[in-house]
């Protein structure tokens, strides 16, 4: 799984097939991401001293990772990615579409 929090993905199954959005969290356990804007319910809230109105929540809910595909910050396009060691020891992520770096997985490695 190469998506991380903040990355723009793209929905690629479901109710909102087509939309984009921030990752807000993950459950890698669950295999489920919560993406900005996208799947989102009500959930009807009673009144009480905390919320004194009620009334109706709108909140995003999980969908599975395999739904969705990371967009590339370069080309725009929603791509697979892979990742590659670099000279110096390190990891990145690349899109597999351009091959443009998406940002470091591990630091260099100490070979000593």
């Amino acid at each position: 799984m190469n998506i991380k929090v903040n990355d723009t993905v793209k929905v690629m199954a479901g109710d909102d097939k087509g939309v984009e959005g921030k990752v807000l969290s993950i459950d890698r356990e669950a295999g489920k991401v919560i993406v900005e804007s996208v799947n989102r319910v009500y959930k009807h809230i009673r009144r009480s001293q905390r919320n004194p109105q009620g009334g109706r929540l709108s909140k995003e809910m999980p969908v599975r990772i395999s739904n969705v595909m990371l967009v590339c910050p370069s080309c725009g396009a929603a791509s697979r990615s892979g990742r590659r060691q670099l000279d110096d020891g390190s990891k990145e992520r690349f899109c597999k579409k351009c091959g443009a770096g998406q940002g470091a997985i591990s630091p260099p490695r100490n070979r000593g």
